[in-house]
C-alpha cells in the first residue's frame, strides 16, 4: 500500500527528491537483507525500543525493517518515526509518510497521529488540514487513555486552523473510515 506517487518509468524524468527517496528505499532493502541474516527476536519492536532508548538508532532501524516490510503496524509506525527524524537513517519524509500510511490503515494510533501531523505540515504528502484532522481524530479514538488526551490536543490545534466546513469534512472522513483503508 503506497500513499505517495510512484516514480516515473523513465529514470531521466526523476527529480532529485525522488532519486533520494529511491536511494533511501534501497538502503532500507539492504538493511532488510542484514536483518534476515540475523536471528529473529520474539518482539522486534521491544528490542528496537530498547536500542532507541540507548541511542543506538542504527540498530533500531535494522531491527524494525524486517517486521515493517512484513506488515507489522507497530514496526511501520516506529520505523516511520525514525525516517521522519533522521534517526539511524537519512531523513526521508516520503518514506516516513508511506510507513505511517501503512500503519494508519492497519489502525495503529501512533501511525495515524503521525500521518495526521505529516498532512498538517505537508511533509512527504500534500498539505491537507482535513486529512490531518481525520487521522488525528482516528488516533484519539483508537488510543489508550494515556495517549488520547495528547492526540486530542494535536487534533484541536489543527482544528483551530480550519473552518467549520473543513472540520465537518474531517469528522465525516473519520466516521466513514474502515480498517485497511486510507
Amino acid at each position: 500500500m503506497i500513499c505517495v506517487s510512484a516514480p516515473p518509468a523513465d529514470p531521466r524524468q526523476m527529480t532529485r527528491p525522488t532519486m533520494r527517496c529511491l536511494a533511501v528505499v534501497c538502503t532500507a532493502a539492504g538493511l532488510l537483507l542484514g536483518a534476515i541474516a540475523s536471528p529473529v527476536h520474539a518482539d522486534s519492536v521491544s528490542t528496537a525500543r530498547i536500542a532507541y532508548a540507548r541511542g543506538d538508532f542504527v540498530r533500531a532501524v535494522r531491527v524494525l525493517t524486517a517486521p515493517a516490510l512484513r506488515g507489522d503496524p507497530r514496526a511501520q509506525a516506529m520505523l516511520g518515526f525514525m525516517y521522519e527524524n533522521g534517526f539511524g537513517t537519512p531523513q526521508a519524509y516520503e518514506v516516513a509518510s508511506d510507513l505511517y500510511c501503512q500503519a494508519a490503515a492497519a489502525g495503529n494510533p501512533f501511525g495515524q497521529a503521525m500521518l495526521g501531523l505529516m498532512y498538517d505540515k505537508g511533509h512527504g504528502v500534500p498539505q491537507d488540514v482535513v486529512l490531518a484532522y481525520k487521522w488525528l481524530n482516528l488516533a484519539a479514538g483508537h488510543a489508550r487513555s494515556t495517549q488520547r488526551s495528547y492526540f486530542l490536543r494535536l487534533r484541536n490545534a489543527v482544528a483551530s486552523k480550519m473552518s467549520a466546513s473543513q472540520i465537518a469534512q474531517g469528522q465525516a472522513l473519520a466516521l466513514d473510515w474502515v480498517p485497511g483503508q486510507l
